[in-house]
């Protein structure tokens, strides 16, 4: 099943970029902080997304694997 790499990979991007917006708050807290807030809000939506798509996937899994038992 490819939804699981995807949205494992979505999980990662959406954590890596926002450490980077916190990281680039701690450096220079006045540069643009709504920019990093935004970033911070769209980063903590696709953690959301991508958890919601693994949820789903594990739910498909486990229902396929009962019908199949």
């Amino acid at each position: 099943m490819q939804a699981l790499p995807i949205a494992a990979a979505g999980l990662n991007d959406a954590v890596a970029r926002f450490d980077a917006s916190a990281r680039r708050t701690a450096a220079a807290p006045l540069e643009d902080p709504v920019r990093d807030i935004v970033d911070r809000i769209e980063a903590k939506t696709a953690v959301k997304a991508n958890i919601a798509v693994i949820r789903t996937a594990d739910r498909m899994t486990g229902t396929l694997l009962d019908m199949l038992a």
